[in-house]
């Protein structure tokens, strides 16, 4: 049940520059000069953003000639409980502006609430809803910086329908509200 990851090349990219290992296994980072492909937590040197190209599925970067890292070992397989949890968080990000429910989430993947629940936290170290809070904060984040939206239009956007909870949620995660990340932002370019 493979479901394409909606993320812009700049969310992508922004990933990689993190070594987001929330994102691995969804897409894979392949460098043009290197003809090397690796996970986006990857900790190795970092490509120039010219010579990147992004894909969802280690196959095709292989086909179109790429060979994989020796650092991260993107090749290496998940166990079947770990391709779970990755289509969780491939539903999670496609669904990040949805009204999601453990109930939803355990449905889509065919597993009970209480097991999802209690694998998700075993791999992840976080329940679904964490890990879907900060997917939304991260949106946010990005929208804070590349849109003129107010901060009720991004909350909205993002899926959290309470301005307040979205304030209360951003603060927590980013150490800062979103009118002080944006400015912070605006400051830094």
């Amino acid at each position: 049940m493979d479901v394409a990851l909606h993320l812009s090349f700049e969310e992508m990219w922004e990933k990689i520059m993190a070594c987001d290992s929330k994102y691995d296994g969804l897409f894979f980072t392949a460098v043009k000069t290197t003809k090397i492909y690796c996970r986006p937590s990857c900790r190795s040197r970092k490509p120039k953003k010219i010579n990147v190209k992004f894909y969802h599925d280690l196959v095709d970067a292989e086909r179109a000639g790429f060979r994989a890292c020796k650092r991260c070992q993107p090749e290496v397989g998940d166990s079947p409980q770990m391709r779970l949890v990755r289509e969780v968080i491939t539903f999670l990000v496609n669904q990040y502006d949805q009204k999601v429910e453990l109930k939803d989430i355990a449905s889509h993947v065919g597993v009970s609430s209480y097991y999802l629940e209690r694998l998700f936290k075993k791999e992840t170290m976080e329940t679904p809803r964490s890990y879907l809070e900060k997917i939304r904060v991260d949106k946010a984040a990005y929208l804070l910086t590349t849109t003129n939206l107010t901060n009720l239009q991004i909350s909205l956007e993002v899926g959290i329908q309470s301005p307040s909870n979205f304030y209360k949620v951003f603060r927590r995660l980013k150490n800062c509200s979103p009118s002080e990340y944006r400015n912070m932002q605006e400051k830094g370019k």
